[in-house]
């Protein structure tokens, strides 16, 4: 039986090329879904009617990586990735090539901000539980997304050859030395060579030119068609899909277009705006954009008197740091401290066993392990641990607007930890700063750990039956 044929859809329009117009996309739309990906995806996509001011970011972030794209294409044309020519190149581009300095500083900028707006973005499925139930895939894929984006900036951040590009790179590459038994094979596979030469830099050039920004676009192209069948979120945590008029509409819904594109443009002008101000007023920020020591050329015999990354690695780098002989046996007790709870709280022996087997297994591996090994493990956990919030959170609503005090408090509590972090991890190393930073990596993975058993005890406040 032969396939039925896709029915022509007329596509007509007003004006003087109306006609031509309009026969080209009847014609393209015959043999691809041009209409109905349209209609899919924008002008009959329902979202609910009541997004704020934290739904900007989701949108802004596919504006940033978007201005990544196109600034990085422009930047390989006069780029050499060669380590007696790398720097050089960059300096050609900042001082010779005509707009290369602005082309130069929307990439760096835009690496900056496309973190600071994907945080953003996290922390809004914080506040409204985006991650809940039905839309676990789209926030794991999202944070697959995440993790590309620090492979990205990782790659990225040695090419232009600068002290603080070389000996970041240095140090990131040698932590993996501290992997048992294979650490050393990997760093020299990483590196390409035994210490971060010339075969280092064509590696992390094409790492970061070609292979992450194509599996980039894969995940953020799976995390959108994710998103809309599912459908969005809202400040509410109210499923819109359940209530719908007699066409099938959700009641509490409004098309995406035109409703939100207006208001996402309106976001990125105001975004556009602040941008331009960052790349024409303030393209180093300090030195937590662009650091100074990275217009010096790389030299492998001067270490930089303090070594730290860009500000969106530094919560994570605090840490790696935090890990001391010391801190190892705060870690100790918290594995037994978790292991005692799930075996008074959990009624599944299977459960019991298996929480009993693995805290054993840690705590061995805590004293026959070197502390730097384990500061490379929490490092991964501290970014991988966002991953399995769905099953963590056990509250009965998903937004923070129906939870109660523990939540929030938590929450609260979460952001400020965090901010620290990232603050300590630009600094340099001191017994105080070493101390707060344990403390600080405590409550970070207690956020966390501790959610199943907060979130069930917290006295939340009813979801309403409509978006208010």
């Amino acid at each position: 039986m032969a396939a039925a044929e896709k029915p022509p859809v007329t596509i007509t329009g007003a004006g003087p090329l109306s006609g031509v117009l309009s026969g080209l996309l009847t014609w393209i739309d015959q043999r691809f879904p041009l209409v109905s990906s349209w209609k899919e995806h924008l002008a009959e996509y329902y979202a609910p009617k009541n997004f704020n001011f934290w739904y900007y970011f989701g949108s802004l972030a596919l504006l940033v990586l978007v201005m990544q794209l196109v600034s990085g294409i422009f930047l390989t044309m006069f780029y050499k990735p060669d380590a007696a020519q790398a720097f050089a190149s960059v300096e050609y581009i900042m001082r010779d090539v005509w707009g290369g300095w602005i082309i130069r500083y929307l990439h760096s900028t835009g690496a900056s901000m496309f973190f600071l707006v994907v945080y953003l973005h996290m922390f809004r499925g914080l506040l409204y539980g985006s991650y809940r139930k039905p839309r676990e895939l789209v926030w794991i894929v999202g944070m697959l997304i995440f993790l590309c984006l620090m492979a990205e900036a990782f790659f990225g951040y040695l090419l232009p050859w600068g002290q603080m590009s070389y000996w970041g790179a240095q140090v990131i590459v040698n932590l993996f030395d501290a992997i048992p038994l294979i650490g050393p094979t990997i760093a020299v596979w990483i590196r390409g060579d035994y210490v971060v030469s010339d075969a280092t830099l064509n590696r992390f050039f094409a790492f970061h030119v070609i292979a992450i920004p194509l599996v980039l676009l894969g995940m953020v192209a799976a995390h959108i068609l994710a998103l809309h069948e599912v459908g969005s979120n809202n400040p509410d945590g109210i499923e819109i899909k359940q209530k719908k008029d007699a066409a099938g509409r959700p009641l509490d819904g409004i098309p995406f277009h035109p409703y939100y594109t207006v208001k996402d443009t309106l976001g990125a002008a105001v975004f556009l705006i602040v941008f331009a101000i960052c790349i024409f007023f303030l393209p180093e920020m300090g030195g937590y954009f662009l650091e100074y020591n990275n217009f010096i050329p790389a030299d492998p015999l001067r270490t930089p008197t303090h070594i730290a990354p860009l500000w969106y690695f530094t919560p994570y780098y605090s840490i790696l740091r935090a890990i001391t002989e010391t801190f190892m046996w705060v870690l100790g007790a918290g594995v037994i401290g978790m292991v005692v709870l799930i075996v008074l709280s959990v009624a599944n022996n299977l459960v019991r066993l298996a929480s009993v087997a693995a805290g054993a297994v840690l705590l061995i591996g805590f004293y026959a392990l070197d502390p730097k090994v384990w500061g490379v493990v929490l490092m991964g956990v501290a970014v991988m641990i966002f991953i399995p919030l769905p099953w963590l959170d056990r509250s009965p609503v998903k937004s923070i607007r129906y939870k109660g005090p523990i939540f929030k408090s938590a929450l609260a509590a979460f952001v400020i930890v965090f901010v620290l972090l990232g603050y300590l991890g630009t600094q340099p190393v001191t017994d105080t700063g070493t101390l707060i930073s344990q403390v600080c990596t405590a409550l970070y993975f207690l956020f966390f750990l501790l959610m199943p058993w907060y979130t069930a005890i917290d006295k939340c406040k009813p979801e309403p039956e409509r978006v208010t």
